[in-house]
Formats: C-alpha cells, sequence, structure tokens
C-alpha cells in the first residue's frame, strides 16, 4: 500500500532498509548465537543521523516524530528484532525527557541522545511492579538537595550498555501510585550497578540486565517534572513507544514472510514449487493481508499521536496488541511453510519466531493491553461517546 511518505520520510525509510540489509542481515545469526550487543551497528546508525529522527531540531535532531521512529525500527527489525530494539530502547529511555524535561535537562541530554553520544534505557520494571507498574519497591529519599535511590530493576533494555536511565521510584509511600516519580540517572553515578546480561528465547543480541541502585545520589535538578509525577511520565511515554512495538513487530513479521515466500518459491515438491500449492497460497495471502493491517494501524496510530491527539492510550494498546500478535502468527506460519528447513538454525526464521514471542509481552503484556482498551470502550460508552 502506498502510505504517501513525504520525501523526506522516505529517504529515511530507504537508509535504515539499506543498513539492515547491508549491515544487519549478515551479522543478526552470529549477533543472536554469540549474543552480543550490536555497539558497532548502532554506531552506523548514529552516524546515519538515525538516532534522531523522533527529537526535535532545537535539541540536534530531525525534527520528525514517532511515525518516523517507526519507519527505521520496522525496517531493522525485517533483518533482526533484537538490533532494533537496541535502538528503540534508547527513545523509550529519551521520550520521558522529551515530554517532561525542563529546558536545561532537554538540552543538556537529548542533542547527545540525537547523536548517538548517548544510549539511553528505561528503567520501570521490577520483580513486583511488571503489569502492575504501581507496584514500585524502589525508593528515592531526598537529602538536601539529593534523591538517595535504592531497589533493583529488572528486564531492562539496554541494561548495563545504556549511558542513560530514566529511573522510577517511590518518594511518599502514603501517595501510592501519585508517590511515584522519575529521575534522570547517568551511569557513572556511584551506587549504580547492573546484573549480568539475561539469556533470552529471542532478541538475544539486546541486553537485558538488572539495574541495580544501593545508596545511589542522583542531584535534585535530574528528578523529571515534579515529585509524584512519575506514573504519570511512565504512562505517557509508553502511550507513545507502543506503536514502535508495533511497528518492530510488523518488520519481524516481514522478514519472515519475505523468508518464507522465497522458500516456497524455491523448494520443489512433487515436481513443481511449494508455492504452486493452493494450501501454502493461502497461508501466503492470509500472511500478508494480516500483515498490511498490523502496518495500516501502527503508522495511523503513530501518526495520530504525531498530530498532537491526546487521547491516545487505547489506540496505542491497539497497534502494539494487533501487530504482535499479527507478528507471532506470521511467524510461526512461515516456519510451518518451510518445514524441517524452517525449524533448522540455519534459516531465519526459527530466530524471527523466537523474536515475535517478545512483542507480546513487553512494554505491557497484550492481555494488559486489552484490559486498556475495554477500559477506554466501557468509560466512552458511559459518556455516550
Amino acid at each position: 500500500m502506498n502510505y504517501f511518505l513525504s520525501e523526506e520520510q522516505q529517504m529515511i525509510k530507504e537508509l535504515a532498509a539499506q543498513i539492515a540489509r547491508e549491515k544487519v542481515r549478515p551479522a543478526a545469526a552470529e549477533l543472536d548465537e554469540r549474543e552480543e550487543f550490536p555497539r558497532e551497528i548502532l554506531k552506523v546508525l548514529a552516524q546515519s543521523d538515525l538516532f534522531g529522527v523522533w527529537i526535535p531540531e532545537e535539541y540536534g535532531g530531525l525534527g520528525g516524530g514517532i511515525f518516523e521512529q517507526c519507519l527505521v525500527v520496522e525496517e531493522l527489525s525485517k533483518a533482526c528484532g533484537g538490533v532494533a530494539v537496541s535502538y528503540a530502547a534508547s527513545a523509550l529511555g529519551s521520550v520521558p525527557i522529551l515530554l517532561f524535561g525542563n529546558e536545561e535537562q532537554k538540552q543538556t541530554y537529548l542533542p547527545r541522545v540525537a547523536s548517538g553520544e548517548l544510549l539511553a534505557a528505561f528503567a520501570l520494571t521490577e520483580s513486583e511492579a511488571g503489569s502492575d507498574a504501581g507496584g514500585l519497591r524502589t525508593t528515592a529519599r531526598l537529602e538536601g538537595d539529593v534523591y538517595i535511590l535504592n531497589g533493583v530493576k529488572q528486564w531492562i533494555t539496554n541494561g548495563g550498555e545504556a549511558d542513560l536511565y530514566t529511573v522510577f521510584a517511590v518518594t511518599d509511600e502514603s501517595k501510592g501510585i501519585r508517590g511515584t516519580s522519575a529521575f534522570i540517572v547517568e551511569k557513572d553515578t556511584p551506587g549504580l550497578s547492573f546484573g549480568p546480561k539475561e539469556r533470552k528465547l529471542g532478541i538475544r543480541s539486546s541486553a537485558t540486565t538488572e539495574v541495580i541502585l544501593q545508596d545511589c545520589p542522583v542531584p535534585r535538578e535530574n528528578l523529571l517534572g515534579r515529585p509524584g509525577q512519575g506514573f504519570l511520565v511512565a504512562m505517557a511515554t509508553l502511550d507513545r513507544t507502543r506503536p514502535g512495538i508495533g511497528a518492530q513487530a510488523v518488520g519481524i513479521g516481514t522478514g519472515a514472510l519475505e523468508a518464507a515466500l522465497q522458500f516456497a518459491r524455491e523448494r520443489r515438491q512433487f515436481g513443481q514449487p511449494v508455492a504452486s500449492f493452493q494450501a501454502i497460497q493461502h497461508k501466503l495471502a492470509d500472511m500478508a493481508t494480516r500483515l498490511e493491517a498490523a502496518r495500516a494501524l501502527v503508522y495511523a496510530v503513530a501518526r495520530m499521536i504525531d498530530a498532537g491527539e491526546k487521547d491516545i492510550a487505547m489506540a496505542a494498546a491497539m497497534a502494539k496488541t494487533f501487530a504482535s500478535d499479527v507478528a507471532m502468527e506470521v511467524a510461526v506460519e512461515a516456519v510451518q511453510i518451510m518445514g524441517g528447513y524452517g525449524y533448522m538454525r540455519d534459516y531465519p526464521v526459527e530466530k524471527m519466531m523466537r523474536d515475535a514471542k517478545v512483542t507480546q509481552i513487553y512494554e505491557g503484556t497484550n492481555e494488559i493491553q486489552r484490559n486498556i482498551i475495554a477500559q477506554e470502550l466501557i468509560k466512552r460508552a458511559a459518556k455516550g461517546r
């Protein structure tokens, strides 16, 4: 379908596709096998100015938004979900500064994120606060002009590799979720350390670790927004970045479809290409149709966010949920079309199936997204909307 990209958007998409084709795809299997962080590929993305696509020009970026970021993530994900999420997580970690940072914070950090000098991460999840983001146990105690942070964050993408962390901690236990605050924490801060790299089913090249805060002193000026705004910061950020997970899912699914289609055209059984069998044709048709529907939804929601629409939580949840469910279905079908070959690690679709699964889990499980959608539907019906 024609999504009527501007000339600049088309250039961004083509540049990301070229990097995916020339740098990511040849390295994807080895990065996955070795569980190696794609530092050199991220440097190429930085040199190509792609870390600045979602950052305004006044802070050193290209002046795009969530839509442009989705274009890059989708192209990278066609080649490797692990590389794509390492890139996308820097947006997740820096969007809170863009949304809630004061001018000094924006001027200090955003240009360096845009240039790729600083890699960012988003530190919200804990062992008791996954789907229940209000169950945080990490604390931030104000002592003079310094907050002292203590706690352990879990499953943090870019953990240990990022230079900058948006950390959420409880500043007033008596106020529940309204007693949570958000902080900018730099990697070299005393008391900040990291657990070992987690061993994962998929996206193995990305770094996922615990982020450990032990009497970690954070200057008061590194508070994002006001005390008690942390939950608002987290939810506002996730509403804007969930379409990026949708884009990752669409990219992984598209990569799987392309691999299955090529295989079906080349593989011969009963004297003819597998692609000539109607059963395979119907699978390919359904895969392509559902992916196009997912892409259309992700793009529409990303553009809605960039246009300044405020009521975005339900749409963002829909984009993330639908696209990730489609990606998983398509990846499984790709493996089925390729049969025994698809199950082998010599071929890319088994990795794509492993990578697709996490898109249904992180940035809010799809079960939680369905809760968000249903609650919003019920609320709108009660208001007669």
